[in-house]
């Protein structure tokens, strides 16, 4: 390739700049946000050469938007490039610290010019997996958001209404529950929940959903709300219970918010072919199996090895040497969004696989803390992950943990 290309990525518009081998400009332009803008950008790569055959790579700051999903389209390689290495390559061609635009979308250009290489393009996806991504991405956000909002809900409730709190605390769920939220609903302050009488208490847990063990549960909390219990006065109590209305409606978007992602992207996901291949494994469901794939998607030539794979989950370690000082650290840079399903899936893998849990203690034994035990485990479980997705297999027990009377390595 003799001609690159830099954008440098804006709300509402893009500096294009191209250069050739030698890093000379051949070509600037900023174009808009829009359909006519994209026309600008593929009819300037066209007049420099740009075909089916031999395609002009894009280097740009951002992985996501219209702009890059359509530059995906044409088949060219997309390389989406830190910002932060950005601000280490423009030190390269300056040391007085001006910045632009236009000059971004050089250092963009030139990034690909030299260093190609060492960057790794946007991976080739499938419409499917990509749609899964989004899905999967969206129900995890709207989880992270109702435990938010759960945790902003509880902690109102404890400065005026303990009792409601007491009621709830051995259910599953909580305040989560349907029926939590219906009788809170129904009676946002304890005055209001006292004065609530078995028929009305019956009547919010079947409207909640609840079919079994009516008469019992609505006795039960009846009795709760009249145990005597710290008091705000009145008119403040009524506040917080306006208060606590709003903060239960923004727990009850969040909840049907995630309820309705989850089944949405369990849907898609079991249309993928690597679907079966990755709920073979112990601890993997449809909704976690979703969230594995769409941070490693299904590009096989991603991820070569292994390694790659795991350091990109943060189950590999880093290793710092300089002289005679090495250090074996956690890895902080990570997709957080995989590593927060590898520890869903290797805490569920403890149960599920007796192999699995043989390894963790193993493990433990050699000296390994809780976290660092279970982030070895979840690397074990993404070996035999690529391994299985690149030969076309089923997990089996067997292989992925054979019997070996090797001790671990203590942990750094």
């Amino acid at each position: 390739m003799d001609v690159y290309c830099g954008i440098d990525w804006a709300e509402d518009h893009h500096d294009i700049a191209l250069v050739d081998r030698e890093g000379n400009l051949l070509a600037r332009r900023r174009v808009s946000d829009d359909a006519a803008g994209l026309a600008g950008l593929l009819a300037l790569l066209a007049g420099h050469g740009d075909s089916a055959q031999d395609l002009i790579p894009v280097a740009i700051e951002t992985p996501r938007g219209l702009l890059v999903a359509c530059l995906r389209a044409t088949g060219r390689q997309v390389y989406p490039i830190n910002p932060m290495s950005v601000a280490r390559y423009r030190d390269r061609h300056t040391v007085a610290g001006k910045k632009s635009d236009h000059g971004d979308s050089i250092v963009l250009a030139n990034v690909l010019r030299t260093d190609l290489h060492a960057h790794r393009p946007l991976p080739a996806d499938s419409e499917l997996a990509q749609a899964i991504a989004v899905l999967a991405r969206a129900q995890q956000d709207a989880v992270w958001d109702r435990t938010q909002a759960h945790n902003k809900l509880r902690s109102h409730l404890r400065e005026y209404y303990p009792g409601f709190l007491a009621a709830f605390a051995a259910a599953k769920g909580g305040i989560t529950r349907p029926e939590a939220r219906a009788v809170l609903a129904a009676a946002p302050t304890p005055a209001q929940a006292a004065a609530l009488t078995a028929a009305q208490l019956r009547a919010l847990l079947r409207q909640a959903g609840r079919t079994r063990g009516i008469d019992a549960e609505a006795t039960r909390l009846r009795e709760a709300f009249q145990v005597p219990q710290m008091r705000q006065l009145p008119l403040v109590e009524q506040a917080m219970g306006r208060q606590a209305l709003a903060l239960l409606g923004q727990l009850d978007a969040a909840c049907s918010a995630a309820a309705d992602l989850e089944q949405a992207v369990t849907e898609s996901f079991n249309l993928h072919p690597d679907a079966g291949i990755i709920t073979s494994f112990p601890g993997l469901g449809a909704l976690t199996g979703a969230r594995v794939l769409a941070e490693i998607g299904d590009d096989r030539s991603r991820f070569q090895h292994a390694k790659g794979l795991k350091a990109y989950a943060g189950a590999a370690p880093v290793t710092r040497a300089s002289g005679k000082t090495r250090s074996v650290t956690v890895r902080r840079i990570k997709n957080n969004r995989l590593a927060a399903a590898g520890y869903l899936w290797s805490f569920s893998a403890l149960t599920a696989s007796p192999g699995a849990r043989a390894h963790y203690d193993r493990r433990k034994d050699a000296g390994d803390r809780h976290a660092a035990a279970q982030r070895n485990l979840f690397g074990r479980l993404l070996g035999c992950l690529h391994t299985c997705l690149t030969t076309r297999q089923d997990y089996d027990e067997t292989i992925a943990f054979a019997a070996s009377q090797e001790k671990p390595p203590k942990a750094a």
